[in-house]
């Protein structure tokens, strides 16, 4: 399909259906969008996994960086660094994939043969995921989501929030 600059009305169009469809989802279904389909939520859950498989719970967590440095610990560090450089490795080979065929840029990685545009690309997107769901987790939501800015907007009294009850 090729579009011309006069089909931009298209894209407009595509844009606003979709913030109208993101407010009725969040009047009807409160935040189903942040907890359960939002890229960095699910990010964020695959990350926090694997600290957890790696790393143990959080208590184990704070006792291990507590804790001098010793082989264990490194171990243990390192496994939880390379898998999360893997997942965003992962990621930004297969987001590149969408626009260049995956197979050639398969054979291109495994050769180290790929183009510099691919290889920036998917360095790029692996350090944003590694960085987004590794270090600033929620974060991300809270500063840098345009939707939690306009979530407060989009709720009543009757709104699904899942929220700590200070009565209790």
């Amino acid at each position: 399909i090729v579009f011309w600059p006069q089909d931009f009305i298209y894209l407009t169009l595509l844009l606003v259906t979709a913030a109208v469809a993101l407010f009725l989802f969040t009047a009807v279904a409160g935040r189903l969008w942040c907890g359960y389909a939002c890229p960095q939520t699910v990010y964020t859950e695959i990350f926090m996994w694997v600290e957890r498989q790696c790393e143990g719970d959080r208590i184990a967590r704070m006792r291990l960086d507590q804790a001098p440095w010793s082989a264990e610990k490194l171990a243990r560090k390192a496994a939880t660094q390379l898998a999360w450089v893997a997942i965003g490795l992962f990621t930004g080979f297969s987001f590149v994939g969408y626009f260049t065929p995956i197979r050639e840029l398969a054979v291109a990685a495994l050769t180290l043969d790929m183009s510099g545009w691919n290889a920036f690309w998917v360095l790029f997107y692996g350090a944003a995921t590694y960085g987004n769901a590794g270090f600033l987790r929620e974060q991300m939501c809270k500063y840098m989501c345009p939707y939690a800015r306009f979530q407060s907007a989009l709720i009543d009294k009757d709104s699904l929030v899942i929220a700590y009850d200070a009565g209790r």
